[in-house]
């Protein structure tokens, strides 16, 4: 099976990060949700093949002064629970 997951836009309010620190939370959560879709999957739903054009984040918690690596894998998980039943 083949997954393609793109994410087009990611707004952070109230987080204190920098330009300089995107792509280190960029590759914190590409690393999460690779990670968690190859240990635990997808939902039944989302199994057949075909585009979704939408799909709401589940909500996450962490302090706002988080760095990005943590907080790239609080957005990771939440993505990946926003793809379960």
């Amino acid at each position: 099976m083949s997954i393609r997951l793109h994410i087009e836009r990611l707004v952070l309010d109230g987080f204190e990060l920098d330009a300089a620190q995107g792509p280190a939370l960029q590759a914190a959560v590409q690393a999460e949700v690779s990670r968690l879709l190859m240990e635990r999957g997808l939902g039944d739903g989302y199994r057949q093949s075909g585009a979704l054009a939408y799909v709401r984040g589940a909500d996450f918690q962490v302090p706002a002064s988080a760095a990005p690596e943590p907080l790239g894998r609080e957005i990771g998980a939440a993505v990946h629970r926003s793809l379960l039943p």
